[in-house]
């Protein structure tokens, strides 16, 4: 095979699992919907979102030994030993909805549950410590645009998730288990063993030097605007998270002033969510074809901006103003009456399409040698997507949905400092 063709493969199967990392992690927030109805957690955003939170707590602890594995390893092992602890979390995750243990508090199968997501977020942490450095390496100048086409599969998989959750719930109510998503772990833990046989027999080239660490590299830390990019990688991660989930939760609550008739209100949501992300794949569609021609500072500006102005119309729009918006379904589209505020958040996703790939482009720019070790530092950062919507559903409990979403907006104002002054490269 050739070098050509040997790329291109590989980064067909990076993009591959970009899709992966996105399915297993967008399960967290529409499951979380459920254990929200359990006896002992009744109705609290906050322990709802913590299967959201233990998935990313996992990025703190792994991002840096990711990098590592990296190293030692290279880029098809490391993706293996990735995928086979993703079937494990994905199994721990359907256990608990098997395992029936009496108690007068808080289930003990939901610990069971997030131990399942913890480990889920280890090998989703793995995962993307390999994808985004191979397509770093391999796109070279299209490097912007090869990590918004992986962004495109991912979104498509953030799409469909949320969508078959809220379908497999029908209405929410006490008596919705966690086996009501059975078919969904089925899938998810499918996928990775289909991942696993099929990776065996791909023959991927680790890029010349990735193992080599000869301690001459240059360390990330000793460059101001990667500090400043990893700060924001954090921040966006929680507001790329926190939008959706959030929404969810909002439309699905029958006490949340969202007015959805309880017996479609989880279904809507679950297609509302998924439209966000849907939104995501359009954005990043649309940004493959333009980051040749459009710098990724000049992107990564604008759609900050937009995404601020959305977000604060929303939390002023008062919710008994409605619109009916066309949400996807996965078939196709249908129109659903909704606060104006959710088809505000839902247009979100069309800007923070293009974060990921923006800031992470932006950041690594001149680390050279030091981009491996970049990789796996950004990979614990990522912990933000779980601290960040937890911090917003603290909030949500106490004063309530839309007020929730100034944190939100905070992390926007960072990012758009990190895109007009804080990625202009510079050594610390």
């Amino acid at each position: 095979m050739s070098k050509k063709n040997g790329n291109i493969v590989a980064v067909i199967t990076m993009i591959f699992l970009f899709g992966m990392i996105s399915f297993v992690t967008n399960l967290a927030a529409p499951i979380g919907n459920i254990w929200k109805m359990q006896p002992g957690i009744e109705g609290s955003n906050t322990l709802g979102m913590m299967g959201n939170m233990m998935n990313f707590l996992a990025y703190a602890i792994m991002g840096i030994p990711a990098g590592r594995m990296l190293t030692k390893y290279g880029y098809k092992k490391t993706a293996l030993i990735a995928i086979a602890v993703g079937f494990v979390g994905v199994f721990v995750q359907f256990l608990s909805g098997v395992i029936k243990i009496e108690s007068t508090g808080v289930p003990p199968s939901f610990f069971i549950y997030l131990l399942g997501a913890f480990i889920c977020g280890f090998a989703v942490c793995m995962l993307n410590t390999v994808v985004n450095p191979m397509l770093k390496i391999l796109g070279g100048k299209k490097s912007n645009q090869y990590i918004q086409i992986g962004g495109t599969f991912n979104s498509l998989m953030g799409t469909v998730t949320p969508m078959l959750v809220g379908v497999l719930i029908g209405q929410l109510t006490k008596s919705s288990v966690i086996s009501d998503v059975n078919p969904v772990l089925f899938i998810a833990m499918g996928v990775f063993a289909l991942a696993f046989v099929i990776l065996n027999f791909i023959d991927i080239q680790d890029p010349e030097g990735v193992k080599s660490d000869d301690g001459k590299a240059v360390s990330p830390w000793k460059f101001k605007h990667f500090i400043y990019g990893i700060i924001a990688i954090f921040i966006y991660v929680g507001v790329e998270v926190g939008i959706p989930g959030t929404l969810n939760f909002y439309l699905s609550d029958a006490d949340g002033g969202a007015g959805l008739d309880p017996s479609i209100a989880v279904k809507i949501a679950g297609f509302v969510a998924g439209t966000y992300w849907f939104m995501m794949l359009i954005g990043r569609f649309t940004s493959s074809f333009i980051s040749g021609k459009v710098s990724a500072r000049t992107q990564l500006t604008c759609v900050s901006v937009v995404a601020i102005v959305l977000c604060l119309a929303a939390m002023f729009i008062p919710a008994a103003n409605t619109t009916k918006m066309p949400v996807f379904t996965g078939s196709g589209f249908e129109m659903a009456v909704v606060p104006v505020s959710a088809l505000l958040l839902v247009l979100c996703g069309l800007c923070t399409s293009v974060m990921w790939g923006t800031i992470f482009d932006l950041a690594v720019e001149g680390l050279g040698t030091a981009t491996n070790q970049a990789s796996g530092i950004f990979m614990a950062m990522v912990v933000g997507g779980g601290i960040l919507p937890l911090l917003q559903n603290f909030i949500a409990d106490k004063a309530g949905y839309m007020p929730s979403y100034w944190v939100i907006v905070a992390g926007l104002a960072f990012i758009l400092f990190f895109a007009v002054v804080g990625s202009k490269i510079k050594k610390a």
